[in-house]
């Protein structure tokens, strides 16, 4: 298995470019999860939105990988970006390898709902309408 990737950022993220930190001849499946600014939010439109990370917020996003990986033997990786992200940007990419589908989109889903829960980086929506407000406070 390879080192894990857990990193935040302020540069754009492109699909796909962690998929060769956990490709390995082993593993006949890679899932992603790649989450995108989208243009609403519970009814209102949303134009942009602000992530900002707490200091340790990159050992947060190893801990998961690390938790994810010991609890699943598999490799997986993630980044979040932070900063003024608009509609179509890219926030968050995780990816985890397997031998087969099921077990990677098991992991995935949990990898992706630990640093969630567990990252410390906030969240402001800029709406249509000129308001904002942080979401998760």
């Amino acid at each position: 298995m390879t080192d894990l990737v857990a990193r935040i950022t302020a540069e754009p993220i492109r699909p796909g470019e962690l998929d060769s930190v956990v490709l390995s001849p082993a593993n006949g499946a890679i899932v992603g999860f790649q989450g995108i600014v989208r243009d609403h939010d519970g009814g209102r439109g949303v134009s942009l939105l602000e992530y900002q990370a707490h200091p340790d917020a990159e050992r947060f996003l190893l801990d998961c990988c690390r938790t994810v990986s010991d609890r699943t033997g598999l490799p997986v990786a993630a980044i979040h970006r932070v900063g003024s992200l608009v509609v179509g940007d890219l926030a968050l990419l995780a990816v985890v390898a397997a031998p087969h589908r099921a077990e990677a989109f098991a992991a995935c889903a949990d990898l992706v709902e630990l640093i969630k829960t567990d990252v410390p980086i906030w969240k402001r929506q800029h709406f249509a309408d000129g308001v904002s407000e942080w979401v998760g406070l």
